[in-house]
């Protein structure tokens, strides 16, 4: 194989299988369970980076059901979600993301530079009540629960929410172990099609654990939840800051 075939060949690792095929990446029902509660502002400020600047000491801890996705099949993720503000936008940092498959944690860290580990996150529904699990090994580290379509939200505000950029840290490291790439990407979710989104009383419990530290942003408080279902296109991201230029 010349250099001009491995030019023309490369997508993605491996050369040859790839982890993943090229996008756009299209979502059918994807399914979120977001918990909004309150932290403690100091420790925002020690994970969110600069240019990044926290808004409030708020967090949104989200499931994410996603059983039919472009490449990536069938999974669930679990999170957290920070909201920030850079030059005056307002979007959501994505701070940790635990997946339970293998290509979507490949393709969203090498393409966007989504904080993604594996694991096992879970959503259903139980009786009347929506719950999220997620679990590190064996070792269960979140449980959320909400009662299951209480009432409709505002069609508008779920909209608008769902418009705003998400930012990401992409770091690539050379072949020394340093940093290659280090960079704050923004990315929009797009084509997006509300098919329903309800509001209804939550809670959310948190456990410390080495590798998988959502403890560190404990929840003081509950503020909201919001249970929704769309389809919509991950969209490609954008570079807004180059931590190595």
């Amino acid at each position: 194989m010349d250099e001009r075939a491995v030019l023309k060949t490369a997508s993605a690792m491996p050369l040859l299988n790839p982890s993943y095929p090229p996008g756009p990446y299209k979502f059918v029902d994807r399914e979120y369970m977001i918990i909004v509660y309150r932290t403690d502002i100091e420790a925002l400020k020690r994970v969110v980076p600069e240019p990044l600047e926290v808004i409030e000491p708020i967090v949104k801890y989200e499931f994410i059901r996603m059983p039919d996705s472009t490449g990536f099949g069938d999974y669930t993720e679990s999170g957290q979600v920070i909201p920030v503000r850079i030059r005056g936008e307002v979007g959501g940092y994505v701070h940790f993301m635990f997946l339970n498959d293998h290509p979507p944690v490949a393709g969203g860290r090498e393409l966007w530079g989504f904080p993604k580990k594996l694991a096992s996150p879970k959503l259903t529904v139980d009786r009347d009540t929506l719950v999220g699990t997620l679990d590190y090994g064996h070792v269960r580290i979140a449980t959320g629960t909400m009662g299951f379509k209480h009432r409709e939200l505002d069609r508008a505000a779920v909209m608008k929410s769902l418009g705003e950029p998400g930012f990401l840290l992409k770091i690539v490291p050379h072949v020394d172990g340093l940093p290659r790439v280090c960079e704050l990407v923004r990315y929009y979710l797009k084509d997006i099609e509300l098919k329903g989104a309800w509001t209804g009383p939550a809670a959310l419990e948190l456990h410390p654990h080495a590798l998988a530290p959502v403890a560190n942003l404990p929840v003081r408080d509950v503020m909201s939840a919001t249970h929704l279902i769309a389809d919509l296109t991950l969209g490609l991201g954008e570079v807004v800051h180059d931590y190595l230029s």
